[in-house]
């Protein structure tokens, strides 16, 4: 038995070319909101630990430090497995490879929630971590695909937001669900449906454009590049990864960059919400509300990065990032400083934290894409994803052993010098273009 349905799909003949616009804005479309929609359901069965991590830890008796481990388990395993499925990405149909990752989380997602002590927690919620890890290469592939260099900044910010849609609708029916059915249910309940809908993609997806019978995104757009030929004559997964991302200069300084963005992003998402109970007295469901308002406000501070580095920028994602972390620094302070009592502060510093750290989350993936080129697309992304998910890393169990020897005021002056550290590594980028292999 052959496995040629999993590998990227080779051209197909050429269709009529007076259909050619027609078919592209079809199939532009459907990938864009197919792509959209797989990645909000991968974030359905990632984002109910953070709401559920209270009752976890009462139920199982469970330390901070060791609800840190599962988020630093989880980030490193997926950090590994984007890098590993990034450069599989390239290579693969991104109709199945989106389809059977979704399907495989899910099931360990379920077993997660059937699960009664640490180690077994720990070992479901890596397999979780691993096939998440199959659903970001076929989007960083697909986008490149469909979408040319003078739009991807609008379009990525489009697409983005399935980031914050699933993570607004997981913060919220998570927090219903454990508040009346008990923390197991908010893993069980949401794994169960994306298992289901993995065929919905199966049925949705195609891969590149040349595999329908159109051509390149750059032919249609007038763009071309030279992609094309490199792509074309074909390349080891070696040579991808080494002459296109690793000896790229930019694109090591957006992949330290991504890694203080993810401290900050994945300290939020980890935290924020014990924060809010424990120092400011809320309960579980207003908690798991202004976590909801945290992606929402993610949703637009995306997108506004995307529009703003190709309308403003004309392609360079570098000055709008640094912009961004300079920014987020006095909206970690709100959060922080802000005193019990001021539940609209802490509803507005936290979504202000949403808005300038999902900006240049965001821009992280189109700039690495963009500089290695669409023929590297995936294994860029990948990369960047690895060493930025060592931020994730740390902001489980690194920031969970801070709190429990400092207390909050420590962890949060970390998140703090984060930021700070951030806004130098994009600042490096500022006149970065998409093509630049050399500083």
């Amino acid at each position: 038995m052959t496995f040629e349905w999993l590998k990227a799909q080779p051209a197909a003949a050429p269709i009529d070319p007076r259909l050619v616009p027609g078919a592209y804005k079809y199939w532009r479309t459907r990938m864009l909101y197919g792509l959209f929609i797989g990645y909000a359901l991968f974030y359905l069965i990632r984002l109910s630990l953070s709401v559920a991590t209270p009752a976890l830890m009462l139920d199982l008796d469970l330390s901070k430090s060791e609800i840190g481990m599962f988020s630093s388990a989880f980030g490193l395993l997926y950090g590994f497995s984007k890098l590993v499925n990034g450069m599989l990405g390239d290579k693969a149909n991104i109709r199945y490879f989106m389809a059977i990752g979704l399907m495989l989380a899910s099931l360990a997602c379920i077993f997660f929630g059937l699960s009664t002590a640490f180690w077994p927690l720990m070992i479901f919620w890596g397999f979780n971590a691993w096939f998440q890890g199959m659903g970001w290469p076929p989007c960083a592939r697909g986008l490149t695909q469909w979408f040319s260099t003078s739009e991807r900044g609008t379009f990525w910010g489009i697409w983005n937001a399935s980031h914050q849609v699933g993570g607004v609708i997981i913060m919220i029916a998570a927090g219903f669900l454990v508040a009346n059915y008990g923390w197991r249910s908010a893993f069980i309940v949401p794994a169960v449906f994306t298992f289901l809908t993995g065929f919905y993609l199966i049925n949705r997806l195609r891969d590149r454009p040349q595999s329908l019978g159109l051509p390149s995104i750059e032919a249609f757009k007038n763009e071309l590049t030279g992609d094309e030929d490199i792509e074309d004559a074909g390349h080891s997964l070696k040579k991808t990864l080494f002459k296109y991302v690793l000896s790229n200069p930019y694109i090591w300084a957006v992949a330290v960059g991504n890694f203080f963005v993810y401290v900050v992003r994945y300290g939020a998402l980890t935290w924020a919400i014990l924060y809010l109970m424990e120092v400011k007295g809320a309960r579980i469901t207003t908690a798991s509300v202004k976590g909801a308002g945290f992606e929402a406000m993610g949703l637009v501070g995306a997108f506004s990065a995307g529009y703003l580095s190709d309308k403003f920028f004309k392609g360079r994602r570098g000055p709008v990032s640094a912009i961004y972390m300079v920014v987020l620094i006095p909206a970690i302070l709100l959060f922080w400083l802000n005193p019990p009592g001021q539940p609209v502060l802490d509803f507005v510093g936290l979504g202000l934290v949403g808005f300038f750290v999902y900006g240049p989350q965001m821009l992280v993936g189109v700039s690495a894409a963009d500089l290695a080129g669409k023929h590297a697309a995936a294994t860029a992304t990948g990369f960047t994803g690895w060493l930025g998910y060592f931020g994730q890393v740390f902001a489980g169990f690194g920031i969970g052993r801070i709190v429990d020897l400092y207390g909050w005021d420590g962890g949060f002056g970390v998140l703090t010098a984060c930021a700070v550290l951030g806004f130098l590594c994009f600042a490096a980028t500022w006149n970065a273009k998409p093509g630049n292999n050399t500083q």
